[in-house]
């Protein structure tokens, strides 16, 4: 097989290559954050709001220099390392991670950050327009919230536990619930529940990730005139919700089929998807 390169700090090498030492904060603490990307048609897709949600990140968290990881930055050094693997004109997953460089233990020495880049090819999902997601709550651990719930973190233990239930289980997704057993969010995507010609999101102040596919899917609601609500909800509400769906950046919008004994429909996902593949920001702002 071809070999895959990495970029790391700058530096294009072999994605098998060891990289990181011991001491290394994102290994020992968790100290980073990172960003799921999708590439398609030559771009990374809605990639002003990664960049927004990465820089808002690093410096509640306070990285230096942060304004270096610009959406300049981001879409040449992605372009070089797709360049790199031999992937033009294909559709990635592009996934950046960003750490806190130097010693120190909880009290870092430095707060400079360094970065991994990677791209891998997206595969292609058995779940489309008919074929919808199988669900269950994953209730052995809660997420607990505050303002740094809402950031794609290093730090996922839950989110780890969290997938060996929806392993061994054999389910599709699995629902996370917060401190207080509000739902938060899906083990790789923020979720939306269309009940009574409204659609409910949890509010991030319940604790789920500042979702980009999120954003822009309430972005789509409002356009449609579909009244969206961040809210405190019950996990209850999917006994009753007409419709339930997952969205994250690399899969876009996925329906729920079941929960349960539970089955839904797909009618207002139906009019998301269609109305994502083409959406732009262009002319909308």
């Amino acid at each position: 097989m071809p070999i895959q390169y990495i970029n790391f700090n700058g530096s294009l090498v072999p994605e098998d290559m060891a990289v990181l030492s011991v001491d290394n904060r994102a290994f020992r603490y968790g100290d980073g954050l990172f960003e799921t990307m999708l590439w398609k048609d030559g771009d990374i897709r809605f990639l002003d709001f990664h960049i927004e949600r990465l820089q808002e990140g690093l410096s509640l968290l306070q990285f230096e220099d942060t304004g270096v990881f610009d959406t300049f930055f981001v879409r040449n050094k992605t372009e070089e390392l797709i360049r790199k693997n031999n992937m033009m004109g294909q559709t990635l997953r592009v996934r950046l991670i960003v750490f806190r460089m130097g010693a120190g233990t909880y009290g870092p020495e430095s707060n400079k950050a360094g970065y991994v880049l990677q791209v891998e090819r997206k595969q292609d999902s058995l779940r489309d327009k008919k074929l919808g997601l199988i669900v269950d709550l994953y209730t052995d651990f809660k997420k607990p919230y505050s303002e740094l719930s809402k950031l794609k973190s290093n730090n996922a233990l839950v989110y780890v536990m969290a997938g060996n239930f929806r392993k061994k289980h054999a389910f599709d997704e699995v629902f996370i619930l917060n401190q207080e057993g509000n739902l938060c969010e899906a083990l790789t995507s923020n979720i939306f529940i269309y009940y009574n010609k409204v659609l409910y999101t949890p509010a991030l102040t319940e604790g789920c990730i500042a979702g980009v596919m999120r954003r822009v899917v309430m972005d789509i609601a409002l356009s449609e005139g579909i009244e969206v609500v961040e809210a405190e909800i019950k996990p209850d509400i999917m006994k009753v919700a007409d419709e339930i769906f997952c969205t994250n950046a690399t899969q876009g919008i996925q329906w729920v089929m079941g929960y349960k004994q539970k089955r839904y429909f797909n009618k207002i996902s139906r009019v998301f998807q269609d109305r994502l593949a083409a959406w732009t920001y262009d002319i909308e702002e």
